[in-house]
């Protein structure tokens, strides 16, 4: 995920069960002082959401109380953490993913801590092993999505991978996220620089510009509004039967329609796909840094990764997390999706979006 707004693809009419208001009043105090509860508070993007009864026996079990604040997409939440980090809205941030790792620790944004249930974490998902700044909560896979109908009624068959996105047949066809201000949008193209190298993936952007790639700044926009497959697209008017979003997608489209189908109305072209994994840390000014880490602990324990699936639309890191059958079988992870080192991501990422900028959006 995120970035982010992975799971608000529902925001038309197909809301997010369990999201979590901010629970526990501004007046609670932090620390737990004299009679008040102990909150602790979580910062994070928009498409954070947990079922009510697993966060209710974490508050049970730790004795805090737990307020969430939202702050937008991923990396505007990730600016305005940074931004605030010396006076921090809240003790854990939750949402920072791979491609904006970097920027979140030179920014010097949180403080260690080694998550109790980190040994359980799948090892291609651990990362900063040396200071554990960050813990790892979730993955997924940003991905090309397609709407079924649209290709079954003009008899063409959807694309598979980037090359295919650039040809002729698939013009004017697909809509993607700004890479500037949306962290889909920085994972396509971080595939596309996966795929192409530093050498050939400005190349392949002059193609798919001049195939007729339409750039909206947002998740919400591209998939909400101008996407035709989506239950939001189709009230909007979305003529774009290509989008930019998650390989999770499609569950949401079964999960939220009633009556349910028996089959998602959107597919994902599997060649497309760039692994996203998202973190979460204790931020370094924490007012409840003992609360923060109690929260961070439960982020890994096996209710709390086995809840995300159905309310964030993300797979679990952690070893031996079981996923629900509806998920897995309409939303299955990538078979071999784009990776790059986040040394190369850190050391690229301002000077590609740069690049890009200048590409597609002069």
């Amino acid at each position: 995920m995120s970035i982010t707004k992975k799971v608000s693809v529902l925001a038309v009419g197909l809301g997010m069960v369990g999201t979590l208001a901010a629970c526990g009043s501004s007046s609670d105090d932090a620390g737990g002082g004299s009679g008040g509860a102990k909150t602790v508070t979580l910062v994070s993007h928009d498409s954070w959401a947990a079922s009510k009864d697993v966060i209710a026996a974490f508050e049970k079990e730790s004795g805090y109380k737990v307020k969430v604040l939202k702050d937008g997409d991923a990396g505007q939440a990730v600016n305005k953490a940074i931004l605030t980090k010396d006076n921090p809205q809240g003790d854990v941030f939750f949402g920072v993913d791979n491609t904006l790792l970097s920027r979140a620790l030179d920014n010097g944004l949180f403080q260690p801590y080694e998550a109790k249930g980190s040994d359980q974490v799948r090892p291609e998902y651990r990362t900063d092993q040396d200071k554990h700044r960050v813990t790892p909560v979730d993955t997924g896979d940003i991905c090309v999505n397609y709407d079924k109908a649209w290709f079954s009624e003009h008899k063409l068959t959807p694309p598979k991978s980037f090359d295919d996105l650039v040809k002729p047949e698939y013009k004017d066809l697909l809509v993607t996220e700004n890479a500037g201000s949306s962290s889909p949008g920085l994972g396509f193209l971080l595939g596309t620089a996966a795929q192409y190298g530093d050498g050939g993936w400005e190349g392949y952007w002059k193609k798919l510009e001049a195939n007729g790639v339409k750039v909206v700044d947002s998740w919400e926009q591209a998939y909400n509004e101008e996407f035709s497959g989506s239950a939001g697209g189709k009230k909007a008017g979305g003529d774009r039967p290509l989008v930019v979003s998650y390989a999770s997608s499609p569950p949401v489209e079964v999960v939220y329609a009633d009556p349910q189908p028996d089959t998602a109305p959107t597919g994902v072209a599997d060649g497309t796909c760039f692994r996203q994994v998202e973190y979460a840390g204790l931020l370094g000014n924490a007012r409840n840094p003992e609360g923060g880490k109690a929260l961070l602990d439960f982020m890994l324990s096996k209710s709390f990764q086995e809840d995300m699936p159905l309310n964030m639309f993300v797979y679990p890191v952690r070893e031996g997390a079981q996923v629900p059958e509806v998920f897995s079988k309409f939303g299955p992870q990538a078979k071999d999706p784009q990776t790059l080192d986040p040394a190369k991501i850190a050391d690229n990422r301002d000077q590609w979006v740069k690049s890009w900028t200048s590409l597609v959006l002069k």
